[in-house]
C-alpha cells in the first residue's frame, strides 16, 4: 500500500474541482484492503473510494477525507465459458482499476457483446460496477457474473444472485440478507456473448458518435448532473424547458449541448456548481413538480 499525503481532488476528477484531502491510500494488492482500517484510524477522516473520478463533484478547501484508490489493473482476460439455458457466456476477468475504454476495446477485438452501450464513459470498471453505469440500453451489472469485494472486513467473492442493482446504484446482499453499499470492488467477472467482431465495433462507433454529437465528451465534466425522475421523463428535457441549457455561473455551466451535463469552463468552484445545481433543481420542482435527485456523487458537499 502506498500513502500519498494531501492529494487534490481537482487533479483526480474529470470535473477538475475539489479541495485537498488528508491522504490517499493506493491499494496495490487485494491484501492491502485488509490493512485499511489500521491506516484509516491512524489518519482520521472519512474514507472515500475513488477510481477515475468521472462522476464526482467534490467540495472546495480542506477536506476531512482519506481517498482509497484500488490500483488493480489486471486483465481483461478470458478465463472460461459458462453454459446456461439461453446460451453460452464467455467469462472475462478484469481488475477494478482497468479503464472502461480498455475493457471495451478488448471486447471488440475478441467479438464479445453485452457492454457496447458503455462506450464513451471514461470511468473505471470498479466505478462502473458500483454505480451500475449504463447507456444506450446497457447496464454494467446485467453482465456481471461475480465480483471480488472487500466488505465487512474481509475479501469475498459474490455471485450475481447477491447483487441488487438499481438505476445508477448497486447494493450487495450480505450473509444476513441485508443490502449493503459499503463495499469495495476489487475485481469483476463479466459474462459476455460471442458475436461478429465487425458488428460490435460498428455498434460501439455508432454509439460513440451519437454520444459525441449530443454530449460534451471533450469538456471537463462529471457526466449527467441529475437522474431521470421517472421512466420516460428525462432530466435533461426538464432542465432545457426550465431554461438551464447553457446557463453559466462562476466558471460552471450546464452544457449548451446537453442541459443535464454540468461542465467546468475554467476558474470554477464547487460552491458555484452547487449553487447552479440548486437553482436548477428548485426551478424544475416549482415549474414541473418533479424532484430531481443528483446522479453526480457529491463528495464533502451538499445541495441546499
Amino acid at each position: 500500500m502506498r500513502e500519498i499525503p494531501g492529494p487534490l481532488l481537482a487533479e483526480r476528477t474529470t470535473l477538475r474541482l475539489g479541495g485537498r484531502a488528508i491522504a490517499e491510500l493506493v491499494l496495490e494488492t487485494p491484501e492491502d484492503a485488509l490493512a485499511l482500517d489500521e491506516h484509516l484510524k491512524r489518519l482520521g477522516g472519512e474514507p472515500f473510494i475513488i477510481g477515475r473520478g468521472s462522476n464526482l463533484l467534490a467540495g472546495d478547501g480542506e477536506l476531512s477525507l482519506v481517498l482509497v484508490r484500488p490500483q488493480f489493473n489486471n486483465g481483461p482476460e478470458i478465463i472460461g465459458e459458462k453454459r446456461q439455458a439461453d446460451g453460452s457466456r464467455i467469462l472475462v476477468r478484469v481488475g477494478a482499476a482497468v479503464p472502461l475504454p480498455r475493457l471495451l476495446g478488448f471486447c471488440a477485438r475478441h467479438g464479445l457483446s453485452g457492454l457496447e452501450g458503455l462506450v464513451g464513459i471514461p470511468g473505471s470498471v470498479g466505478g462502473a460496477v458500483a454505480m451500475n453505469a449504463g447507456s444506450f440500453g446497457a447496464e454494467t451489472c446485467k453482465c456481471v457474473e461475480s465480483l471480488t469485494l472487500f466488505m465487512a472486513g474481509r475479501i469475498s467473492q459474490v455471485e450475481s444472485g447477491a447483487l441488487k442493482p438499481a438505476y445508477r446504484n448497486l447494493a450487495i446482499f450480505d450473509a444476513n440478507g441485508e443490502a449493503r453499499s459499503d463495499f469495495l470492488v476489487l475485481e469483476a467477472i463479466f459474462g459476455l456473448t460471442l458475436a461478429e467482431k465487425g458488428g460490435i465495433a460498428e455498434r460501439m462507433s455508432l454509439n460513440f458518435f451519437e454520444k459525441k454529437s449530443k454530449q460534451p465528451v471533450a469538456s471537463w465534466s462529471a457526466g449527467c448532473a441529475f437522474k431521470n425522475p421517472e421512466p420516460g421523463v428525462a432530466a435533461g428535457k426538464l432542465l432545457e424547458l426550465a431554461g438551464f441549457r447553457g446557463r453559466k455561473l462562476g466558471g460552471m455551466a450546464f452544457s449548451p449541448r446537453h442541459a443535464n451535463f454540468l461542465v467546468h469552463e475554467g476558474g470554477g468552484s464547487a460552491e458555484a456548481a452547487l449553487t447552479l445545481l440548486s437553482e436548477a433543481r428548485e426551478t424544475v420542482r416549482l415549474r414541473f413538480g418533479h424532484e430531481l435527485k443528483p446522479e453526480v456523487r457529491l463528495v464533502a458537499c451538499r445541495l441546499s
